[in-house]
C-alpha cells in the first residue's frame, strides 16, 4: 500500500479572519481523502503560538459560527524551523515531534494570506498549496493589487490609498470617488472592518474603525452592479471555473452576511449571464491570477454593470472552504467536486515544489 502523505493544516492565526479560518479548516479536513492522506493538525491561536491538535478536540463549537473557537486545552507547542523539512519541533526539545510531507495553510487575513507564512515555508523547504510570497502579498493588499491590474489594463472601479498621517478630507473623497463610496482596511479581507459612507459623520467613524485592523486604508467608489465571482486553479496554465453570483439582502456582501446570517446571501451557481459575458469573467479572471504572480488557488470577484461592463474588484489567494463558501461550489458545479479539488490542490502544490527544487541556488553549479 502507498504510504499516506501527512498533510499539514494550518488554521486560526492572529487575525481578525480567526474564525472563518477555523470554518475554512474543518471543511477541509473533513474532505481528505483518508485513503491518501493523514492531517496533522497545526492550529495557531490569537496570539500567535502553535499548537499540534488532536483532530477529536481541535474545535469547541464548531457548528455554530458565532461561538466557533481553537480548543484551549491541553496541546503540544511547536514550531517549523528554516531547512528542516517539515519537522515540527517542540518548544523545549530539540527532537521533532510530528512531521509534515506538504502544508495546506488556512490562514485568511494577515500573517497568514500575505506571504508571512508563505516565506516561512520557503524558508523550511517544505511544499505548500497556494500562491507563493509575491502573490499572496500582492493578493493581500488592495492598494497594490488595484495598481497592478490597472497597470496590465484590467478593469477596477476608482480607488484612493489612505494613511493615518493622511487622511482626506470628507468632500475631497466625494469630489474623487462620488457617494456613496467604501472604507476598508487594505490588508484584510472578509468583509472585515468595511463600512459604506453616505455622510461626513459615518466617514469619521469607517475610518476610525479600519485603522484598528491596518495601517493602510483604501477607499472604493460604489459600483452599482450585479456581483460575480470566478474560481482559478492551477499553476502555469490556470483554469477558471463557471462563474456564480452572490445576491444579498444587506446593504453589502458583509461579514455578517457572509458567515453569520444563514439567510444572508444567496449563491446563484452558475451565474444566469449570457455566454459573451460568462466567458469575458474567465477570461479575467485568468489574467487577474497571472498578473497578480498567483498560484494554485483563487477567488477573483467582479461587480457586472448595467451596461454589461465587468469590473475586476479583488482578487483572494485563500479563499473560504467553509460550508457556505464560493470557490469549492463553483469547481463543484464545473464537474470538480470538493475531494477532488482538494486533491488537484495538494497535487499543484508538490509540482511546483518539484520544479523549484530544480533551480540552482550557487553560482558555480553547473
Amino acid at each position: 500500500m502507498e504510504k499516506k502523505l501527512k498533510i499539514g493544516i494550518i488554521f486560526g492565526g492572529k487575525s481578525a479572519e480567526h474564525e472563518v479560518s477555523l470554518q475554512s479548516a474543518k471543511n477541509v479536513i473533513e474532505a481528505l481523502d483518508p485513503d491518501k492522506y493523514e492531517p496533522v493538525l497545526i492550529g495557531i491561536a490569537k496570539d500567535g503560538r502553535w499548537f499540534l491538535k488532536e483532530r477529536s478536540s481541535f474545535l469547541l463549537n464548531a457548528a455554530d459560527p458565532k461561538l466557533i473557537s481553537l480548543d484551549g486545552g491541553k496541546a503540544q507547542g511547536v514550531s517549523l524551523a528554516p531547512q528542516n523539512g517539515g519537522q515540527l519541533s517542540g518548544p523545549d526539545s530539540p527532537h521533532p515531534v510530528a512531521s509534515v510531507d506538504v502544508v495546506f495553510p488556512i490562514l485568511h487575513g494577515p500573517f497568514g494570506e500575505d506571504g508571512t507564512i508563505q516565506g516561512l515555508l520557503k524558508l523550511a523547504n517544505v511544499p505548500f498549496v497556494g500562491a507563493g510570497v509575491l502573490g499572496s502579498a500582492v493578493g493581500m493588499d488592495k492598494d497594490v493589487m488595484k495598481r497592478l491590474l490597472r497597470d496590465a489594463g484590467i478593469p477596477i472601479g476608482k480607488f484612493m490609498a489612505v494613511r493615518e498621517s493622511e487622511v482626506p478630507d470628507f468632500a475631497a473623497v466625494v469630489a474623487s470617488l462620488g457617494l456613496p463610496f467604501f472604507v476598508k482596511p487594505a490588508n484584510l479581507g472578509s468583509s472585515v472592518g468595511i463600512s459604506k459612507v453616505r455622510t461626513a459623520e459615518e466617514y469619521a467613524a469607517a475610518v476610525s474603525l479600519a485603522f484598528r485592523f491596518d495601517r493602510k486604508l483604501v477607499l472604493e467608489e460604489n459600483i452599482d452592479g450585479r456581483e460575480i465571482e470566478c474560481s482559478v486553479l492551477g499553476n502555469d496554465q490556470p483554469i477558471a471555473s463557471v462563474p456564480g453570483e452572490v445576491i444579498t439582502g444587506h446593504d453589502f456582501y458583509s461579514y455578517e452576511a457572509k458567515y453569520i446570517d444563514e439567510h444572508g446571501a444567496a449563491l446563484q451557481i452558475p451565474a444566469d449571464l449570457p455566454e459573451a459575458t460568462v466567458e469575458m469573467v474567465r477570461d479575467l479572471a485568468v489574467k487577474t491570477f497571472r498578473v497578480t504572480g498567483c498560484e494554485g488557488l483563487g477567488r477573483i470577484d467582479f461587480f457586472l454593470k448595467g451596461d454589461g461592463q465587468v469590473i475586476v474588484n479583488e482578487i483572494n489567494t485563500i479563499p473560504g472552504f467553509t460550508s457556505v463558501s464560493m470557490y469549492p461550489k463553483l469547481w463543484e458545479a464545473s464537474g470538480i467536486p470538493y475531494r477532488e479539488l482538494i486533491d488537484r490542490l495538494i497535487q499543484l502544490a508538490l509540482e511546483r515544489f518539484s520544479r523549484e527544487q530544480r533551480l540552482v541556488t550557487s553560482y558555480t553549479d553547473k
